[in-house]
């Protein structure tokens, strides 16, 4: 229930809409419930009606069925149209709300989550799993007390008119309070779990589809074709245990709701041809008891589908209480102006608790405008450096300070604004050259995006575009090349225009002429910059202040391009094994 307690409280807004759209319904349900009474009236007060002329009748019988007829084609078609339109706007608002909140907490998730978790599972919670919890809004807040009404006045109109034929009539209302605790904690449970599968189906199918290339490449169209089929059966199984369980239910709740009218009808019967029912009464009743169990049977069947939603609330409320890695301390500092020294003081750093130490009390100073190369072979520590400075993640012990603060101390958010940060594999969003730039500074003007895009040495390439900054990309950039890439998002650092830069090997796999450019402009890009560079080829980092050798997580080696060389130790034999050693340096940011 405590789904139920937190759902509420995105429905507590709208809880006037939603008293009014009940309001309309009983109008809407209501006036239906008029249809056996005249039914009975026509029978036992107008055709029955020994002291009325046939033309009396069917005077009579013509001034009903105006009045209804006013009734059902004017009254009730703006009635119908209102509860419609309130009740899915209501609802549609509420998912609104949900999904605004379930991106917020998306875009505060740490990367480890992200690490652990497949997109396509994410996307489910996000999408399928919150629009179920539509049905509860309609349903449960809706239609349920609609029917109910409709059920209580049914009832009511009923013992007016004899009390004992209603009493057999509603005879058989406990065992549906029965059959709904037997039946609905399981179907909640397999609902919960056919949920799972489907995401895990979603998940696997957004990963197989951007992974297609490799895919055709290594020919593996009949190993993912298995790998899908037993994803897809997972879901089928968990599907038919919850169709099967659910068509039990059915089973039973449509045959007490079948047997139920049988028996009104035998004991009107009974009381027609022994104690002088009138005919009209009979069919009235007859008409009721499909208004009673009308309603009824639609209980029933909203009961699964509130089961349903509310297994997908538990889902949605799950996703909602993954705990944040970072956060922010009530009293944390808004950086406004940075110069750009930092320190890591004794920085251990473990990516999960039972598992060893990626980094082992790492202690960096650099000044203001220094750059500061990482190097050494893979796995050894590089990337969590540079992914530790803008807190993606936190230290495990010891500390990094920005301008002296503990950048625990201060706004997540505003530290990573101080941050420009140029990938290996940037990633582009699906729309224009011009936005993606812009993603360096929303609020930037065009002649600002053009600027930065001339910086990037990326104007050139833009404009014979067939339509040049307003270009579509693609998904993750797929209609440009990896240096047209490249230059797209060191134009968006330009624009940004941060203190701080990290490049993390951000010339890796480029041809050429594409490496040749992206240099030049990251040479601009570093000028008077704190930069950090992470680098596999060596030649491309010669240049830097200081270079910083990590092996296992240590510091081994420190030093200049010339020291570390002179020292002949571990670097001097990493740049022998490129076969760097007996070519001149490239003259790349500054050399």
């Amino acid at each position: 229930m405590d789904s139920i307690k937190r759902y509420l409280e995105f429905v507590k807004p709208y809880k006037w809409k939603i008293l009014l759209t009940v309001l309309i319904g009983i109008l809407k349900f209501g006036i239906p419930l008029l249809m056996p009474l005249i039914v009975k009236y026509v029978i036992d007060d107008i055709i029955g009606a020994q002291q009325l002329s046939d033309t009396e009748k069917l005077s009579e019988l013509l001034w009903l069925m105006g009045g209804a007829f006013v009734v059902f084609l004017v009254l009730r078609p703006p009635i119908e149209y209102y509860r419609q339109y309130l009740g899915q706007w209501t609802g549609n608002k509420i998912l609104y709300d949900i999904r605004e909140k379930l991106f917020e907490h998306i875009q505060r998730l740490s990367l480890r989550y992200y690490s652990q978790t497949k997109t396509g599972e994410i996307i489910s919670r996000v999408i399928h799993d919150v629009e179920q919890t539509k049905n509860f809004v309609m349903t449960g807040l809706m239609n349920i007390w609609l029917d109910l009404i409709t059920i209580l006045i049914a009832i009511a109109i009923m013992l007016t008119m004899n009390i004992p034929l209603t009493i057999v009539a509603i005879a058989l209302f406990p065992l549906y309070g029965i059959a709904v605790r037997i039946f609905y904690g399981k179907l909640r449970s397999l609902t919960g779990k056919r949920s799972q599968a489907l995401a895990e189906v979603q998940g696997h199918l957004h990963e197989r589809i951007q992974g297609i290339p490799v895919t055709r490449s290594f020919a593996l169209e009949d190993y993912e074709q298995e790998q899908f089929d037993r994803q897809n059966n997972n879901f089928l199984t968990k599907a038919i245990d919850h169709t099967s369980w659910n068509a039990k239910t059915f089973a039973v709740m449509n045959t007490i709701t079948d047997i139920a009218p049988l028996i009104v009808i035998a004991f009107a019967g009974y009381l027609a041809i022994t104690s002088g029912l009138t005919i009209g009464t009979m069919a009235a009743f007859v008409g009721y008891s499909d208004r009673v169990y009308g309603p009824l049977r639609r209980l029933i069947s909203s009961s699964t589908v509130l089961v349903q939603s509310i297994a997908s609330m538990d889902r949605v409320f799950e996703f909602i209480d993954e705990d944040y890695d970072i956060t922010d301390k009530k009293d944390a500092k808004h950086l406004k102006d940075l110069d750009g020294d930092i320190e890591f003081d004794q920085v251990s750093f473990r990516y999960e608790d039972e598992e060893e130490l990626v980094l082992d009390n790492i202690s960096l100073k650099v000044k203001q405008g220094e750059t500061i190369a990482l190097v050494g072979m893979s796995g050894g520590g590089k990337s969590t450096i540079i992914s530790l400075i803008p807190r993606f993640y936190d230290v495990t012990s010891g500390s990094i300070k920005i301008d002296g603060m503990d950048i625990r101390d201060v706004e997540a958010r505003s530290l990573r604004d101080k941050i420009g940060m140029v990938l290996q594999d940037n990633i582009l969003f699906s729309e224009s050259i011009a936005m993606n730039i812009r993603m360096g500074n929303p609020d930037a003007t065009d002649e600002q995006v053009i600027e930065a895009a001339k910086a990037a040495n990326a104007d050139e390439f833009i404009t014979k575009l067939s339509k040049g900054y307003d270009t579509l990309v693609g998904e993750r950039g797929v209609k440009l090349s990896g240096g047209q890439k490249q230059r797209i998002a060191i134009a968006r650092v330009f624009l940004k225009n941060p203190p701080i830069l990290i490049l993390d090997e951000a010339t890796s796999a480029l041809d050429l002429e594409s490496e040749h450019l992206i240099q030049e402009a990251l040479e601009k890009l570093a000028s008077d910059r704190t930069t950090f560079i992470v680098a596999h080829r060596l030649a491309t980092i010669t240049h830097a202040d200081r270079i910083i050798l990590i092996e296992d997580g240590l510091v081994k080696e420190e030093g200049s391009h010339q020291q570390l060389m002179n020292k002949k130790g571990n670097y001097y034999n990493l740049y022998q094994v490129q076969q760097l050693d007996d070519d001149p340096a490239p003259e790349y940011l500054g050399t």
